[in-house]
């Protein structure tokens, strides 16, 4: 594959219920801590869940009170990761039509919509805030994040669900592949822990209702998982062209060596093994790989019962028995729309520092669980190439492969 085409991830950022920072999330993750923790808000008394993942440290105390007013939680989280993604890739100089931002988001600023709907009903029109519609828009994270940087080559967003940051990742990949751009911020952001969030979740029996210890809730794959875990976070990528990347002697990850993205086209919001598998599948083909060439999973697994096991067949029939199975949602709990981003992100890592997290809680496959599920202790390896899988209700499922650099 020449220059031209091969995309190297030179930057990293973001900001997880583990950790302010990637380094802090990633050594929690590698470490098997949990950052999912018991709501103490008033407004989580009555609610069915009082677990959820929080972000490690309030986005405000990061971040300068005059321009973070402007922002909903999920444009100020979004703003944190590429910050420091962009830091971490050393600031590239691009021309700014040659530079573009892609931020997915499953529900964009929907603590302003509610809180503002709040302020209506309680005060009247006359006390919305003036700046609530920038705030409340699910592409307020890249436009916010293209004007900080002057970024010119488009400001995008995919609204994917669960799906909508590797699909971010992925559309980045395309977009320097196209031609369109040298340098390409991606990622995605979710901040979503609202009551009627919560609710609505849990009403449709997705969300676990265990109220014992909380870092003990999320449990993917194992035989006594019972839901998944809302949590809130962002993870964003730097993506250049590798001939420009070389040009300036960047530091790299690795390679964001395939992607792909398919609809499963099944039911609104269960899941489809078959969809999951054409994702995987296309994705290798695009990496130019075969399945032996994957000897690492990031997987999406969400402590689901019938999520986790539609994943799991999908995993088996695509890629074999021989691969080894991570799923981090088991510490940071599940970050809807940047997920999948933190996912490609700990994948990346995965390779450069040689080892692979374990599942935290997993003690016993389900039934149908075929997969050597890393637990216990993070497994170190000769890590070469990476499968990070994220799904999405509404049938949408996103593959990315990542290898290293050459």
């Amino acid at each position: 594959m020449s220059s031209n085409t091969e995309v190297l991830v030179t930057g990293v950022g973001g900001i997880t219920p583990l950790g302010a920072g990637m380094a802090q999330s990633w050594k929690g993750m590698v470490a098997g801590e949990s950052g999912v923790t018991r709501l103490g808000e008033e407004w989580a008394a009555d609610l069915p869940v009082r677990v959820a993942g929080a972000a490690a440290v309030d986005p405000l105390s990061l971040l300068e009170r005059v321009e973070a007013r402007k922002w909903d939680r999920c444009e100020q989280l979004a703003m944190i990761g590429s910050r420091e993604a962009w830091r971490d890739a050393g600031q590239p100089q691009v021309e700014p039509e040659r530079l573009a931002v892609v931020i997915g988001t499953g529900t964009g600023g929907i603590l302003t919509t509610l809180g503002q709907d709040d302020v209506y009903e309680r005060s009247g029109p006359r006390r919305l805030s003036p700046y609530a519609v920038p705030m409340l828009m699910p592409n307020g994270p890249a436009a916010w994040v293209s004007m900080e940087l002057g970024a010119r080559g488009g400001a995008r967003t995919p609204v994917s669900a669960c799906a909508s940051g590797a699909e971010a990742i992925a559309m980045g990949l395309d977009l320097i592949r196209a031609g369109r751009a040298d340098v390409v911020v991606a990622g995605g952001v979710e901040a979503s822990l609202h009551p009627f969030c919560i609710a609505a979740f849990a009403q449709m029996k997705a969300l676990s209702t265990d109220d014992g210890d909380p870092a003990a809730v999320s449990r993917p794959f194992d035989a006594a998982r019972s839901g998944f875990v809302m949590a809130e976070g962002s993870g964003v990528v730097v993506l250049e062209r590798a001939g420009f990347a070389r040009a300036r002697s960047a530091r790299t990850y690795g390679k964001l060596a395939g992607a792909a993205v398919s609809s499963s086209a099944h039911h609104i919001t269960a899941s489809d093994a078959e969809g999951q598998v054409h994702a995987v599948r296309t994705a290798l083909r695009d990496a130019g790989l075969g399945p032996r060439d994957i000897d690492n999973v990031h997987a999406h697994a969400t402590s689901t019962e019938s999520g986790d096991l539609a994943e799991a067949q999908a995993i088996t029939t695509a890629l074999g028995g021989h691969v080894a199975v991570t799923a981090t949602k088991s510490m940071t709990g599940h970050m809807l729309g940047a997920s999948g981003a933190v996912a490609a992100i700990a994948a990346l890592l995965t390779l450069r520092d040689g080892v692979l997290p374990a599942t935290r809680n997993f003690e016993r496959p389900g039934p149908g669980i075929d997969l050597d599920v890393v637990h216990g202790e993070s497994r170190a390896g000769d890590w070469s190439a990476g499968l990070v899988n994220s799904f999405g209700f509404g049938g949408h499922n996103v593959s990315l492969v990542v290898t290293r650099e050459g």
